[in-house]
């Protein structure tokens, strides 16, 4: 009997050996009952790049792994065309052999935080997982609706908050965040917003309304994870309460980490790139994500994506091929080359030719450019970002995973 007892207490022991938990962390919780034929998940964020963000439990990459589909406030890559996170243009330095430089190592700021911070914002980077693990996807609200709330919220002159009170509360929203302590989440909500008369219900309170309608009629059909920011999760008028009203039973999911990762983390991690393919012109495209897919009435196609948190962009453009201009031409039109640093001409040793260079014009600005062709099709490659994106080889590293055949 005590043979027993010491192997039962051992096999205990053992099992948790290599995990730890966070009790405190309330981020992930758990939708079933009210007839449900599957579980779905609904998860907390911060819409910023901080890296420490993305430290997520194991019980989060299961839900990932587990769901059919991804659910978010909005369709944040829908603003690619239109959306550019950085917050200060880069100024290149050049060698004696027309090399570009930016002369720092400083990491640029961007809408979500800067360029040390993860490529997307934690929004952003769960899309970029739905589409690059082909699972569906579902906004709760129109971009339009999002990009229009704050403007419908009246902000006196004497209302405004200067820079550094912004960015303490900014600094305390994060570290509440960290804790996973959605109650204090609410409360430092309320707090911030009580400045804007009314704020606070058009923000979070109808929002919360809308969203949980919603999201009541996909998880009938669909087994989703639902992230939406975390000051929308507590309270009595927060998005768990208000699908209780609705009968369903929702629990928080312990947050666990493991030392050894499970074989549903490795599948979620792998997940770290888009291949685009188009039969008819025999463009392929190896993205960081799903892009923006403009296709016109002459037959051009246009990509674009973004990494919204970093605020880099890569651009593709395929267009007719005009026999009439050499490539020569082509390359001036699209590569405007400042003086010190000119445009290279690059054959490789299986006959692929393009140019390839510094180039500044409007709206991008300063950026890196190739051009290059087959029998049918122009192929123009745009990429450009922050200090620490330009002064790498990622431009490169793009360039050369796209091609036509």
């Amino acid at each position: 009997m005590k043979f027993i007892v010491f192997f039962f207490f051992a096999t205990l022991q053992f099992l948790s050996i290599g995990q730890r938990t966070d009790a405190q962390n309330e981020l992930l919780w758990e939708i079933s009952g009210n007839g449900l034929k599957a579980k779905s998940y609904i998860f907390g964020s911060l819409h910023s790049n901080d890296k420490r963000l993305f430290q997520f439990s194991d019980s989060t990459y299961f839900a990932m792994n587990a769901v059919q589909g991804i659910v978010l406030e909005t369709d944040v890559f829908s603003l690619f065309d239109r959306l550019d996170t950085r917050k200060e243009e880069i100024t290149l330095l050049y060698d004696s052999n027309g090399n570009p430089y930016t002369g720092t190592d400083r990491p640029s700021k961007t809408l979500y935080g800067d360029e040390d911070g993860m490529p997307q914002f934690l929004d952003a980077y769960f899309q970029e997982y739905c589409f690059n693990a082909n699972k569906k996807f579902f906004p709760l609200e129109k971009v339009e609706d999002q990009l229009n709330l704050l403007s419908n919220i009246y902000i006196s002159d004497d209302q405004e908050i200067n820079f550094i009170a912004n960015q303490i509360i900014q600094d305390k929203l994060l570290n509440l965040y960290l804790s996973g302590n959605i109650q204090a989440l609410d409360k430092a909500m309320k707090i911030s917003l009580a400045a804007y008369p009314g704020s606070y219900d058009k923000i979070i309170v109808d929002r919360n309304l809308n969203m949980s309608k919603k999201l009541d009629s996909l998880v009938k059909t669909n087994s989703v994870l639902c992230v939406v920011g975390a000051g929308h999760l507590s309270g009595d008028r927060g998005l768990i309460q208000l699908l209780r009203n609705k009968g369903y039973r929702l629990r928080k999911v312990q947050a666990t980490f493991a030392d050894e990762n499970p074989s549903y983390k490795t599948e979620v991690k792998a997940q770290k790139s888009y291949l685009f393919t188009d039969e008819k012109t025999g463009l392929f495209a190896k993205f960081p994500g799903k892009p923006l897919l403009e296709t016109r009435e002459d037959g051009s196609l246009s990509l674009t994506y973004r990494d919204l948190g970093q605020g880099n962009s890569y651009l593709v453009e395929l267009l007719p091929l005009d026999n009439s201009t050499s490539l020569v031409d082509q390359a001036e039109t699209y590569i405007a080359s400042p003086d010190a640093s000119p445009a290279k001409y690059v054959l490789t040793d299986d006959g692929f030719e393009y140019f390839q260079g510094i180039s500044d014009s409007y709206p991008e600005g300063i950026k890196w450019v190739r051009v290059s062709r087959n029998e049918n099709y122009l192929l123009v490659i745009k990429v450009y970002g922050g200090n620490k994106f330009m002064n790498s080889n990622r431009p490169e590293l793009f360039f050369n995973k796209v091609w036509i055949e």
